[in-house]
């Protein structure tokens, strides 16, 4: 069983990830629909009439997850949905498709698909599957509200810091290091 504090930490944040990656690919679904065609993970016309399903269930998703009756539908599609983007780009690095643009960024933030980003999806998975186990049944205090609001702004900065660090900083970086001086 885990505390409802550490319960609601993870699917309010992880809550907060699927309602901003939803709302980045539909405020520019032409982008993300030619992004999720390049996968090729389902045939191209299928690909381009269902695209817009994921960012779809990317928000329906990010509504359930903090309410208690949606909740074990809602790990459950979040947990499929991270899995499912783990194997996308698994099969796309496989392929030798590294360049192929991974679609989690922000719209015009084009990056580079890369073996890290399937770990992040699968720790995200078990951070969730975690969340899925019995809660301990107590109201939540006040103490408790300050630890959600400041583990969510922590967990929130780390998140942005390692994904800014992996898939920014240090590819340039060691794009700069192999160029000859």
């Amino acid at each position: 069983m885990i505390d409802p504090a550490a319960g609601y930490l993870i699917v309010f944040g992880i809550a907060l990830l699927f309602a901003l990656a939803g709302s980045h690919k539909l405020r520019n679904l032409a982008v993300f629909t030619e992004v999720f065609c390049e996968y090729r993970v389902l045939p191209e016309p299928l690909a381009q009439r269902s695209a817009w399903l994921i960012p779809a269930v990317e928000l329906g998703i990010a509504l359930a997850l903090p309410w208690q009756v949606g909740r074990p539908w809602a790990l459950m599609a979040a947990i499929g949905l991270l899995i499912a983007y783990a194997s996308g780009i698994s099969l796309n690095i496989a392929r030798g498709r590294r360049e192929l643009d991974c679609g989690c960024g922000a719209s015009g933030n084009r990056r580079a698909i890369a073996p890290w980003m399937v770990w992040r999806n699968l720790v995200l998975s078990i951070a969730l599957a975690v969340a899925a186990l019995p809660w301990i049944t107590r109201p939540l205090s006040g103490p408790d509200v300050l630890t959600l609001i400041g583990g969510l702004t922590a967990a929130a900065m780390l998140y942005a810091a390692i994904d800014r660090l992996l898939g920014d900083v240090a590819p340039k970086t060691v794009a700069l290091m192999g160029r000859p001086s």
